[in-house]
């Protein structure tokens, strides 16, 4: 689990790798095309493929590392907010940030309102939310 002094040296690198990846949201609504319609409307998509990964992947690690590993949160809050905002990474992007946020702070007050004198995990919490989420995205899919 990050410290606060870890989380307010991160904090500006993390809003600056949000950032860019939003200025990139148009790629990856073409990339979310799949690679040949992305080939056809004259995108490298090898290219920002990768680079969009590398980014994802230093945004993703700069999270965990600030924050640590709260299971579920990523699958569960941008598939929710995917559906009330539309597929466009441009608004999708930083409002999965923000709702991942939003969701966090619900489930650990939900986490020290269920159990006072103490607390329940925040991870447990999520875990509760986004595992019957998942099973229902595994029923849904077959």
């Amino acid at each position: 689990m990050g410290t606060w002094l870890q989380v307010k040296l991160l904090l500006p690198v993390l809003a600056g790798v949000l950032a860019v990846l939003c200025l990139w949201g148009r790629q990856l609504n073409v990339l979310s095309l799949g690679e040949e319609q992305a080939l056809s409307l004259g995108m490298d998509a090898p290219f920002w493929r990768k680079l969009l990964l590398g980014w994802l992947a230093l945004l993703m690690g700069l999270g965990v590392c600030a924050g640590g590993n709260i299971g579920f949160v990523g699958l569960l809050v941008p598939h929710c907010l995917r559906l009330l905002a539309g597929p466009d990474h441009r608004t999708l992007l930083p409002l999965s940030a923000l709702g991942g946020g939003l969701f966090l702070v619900f489930c650990d007050s939900l986490g020290r309102l269920l159990l006072p004198g103490g607390e329940i995990r925040v991870g447990i919490i999520t875990a509760l939310f986004g595992a019957p989420y998942f099973l229902w995205l595994l029923c849904r899919k077959k």
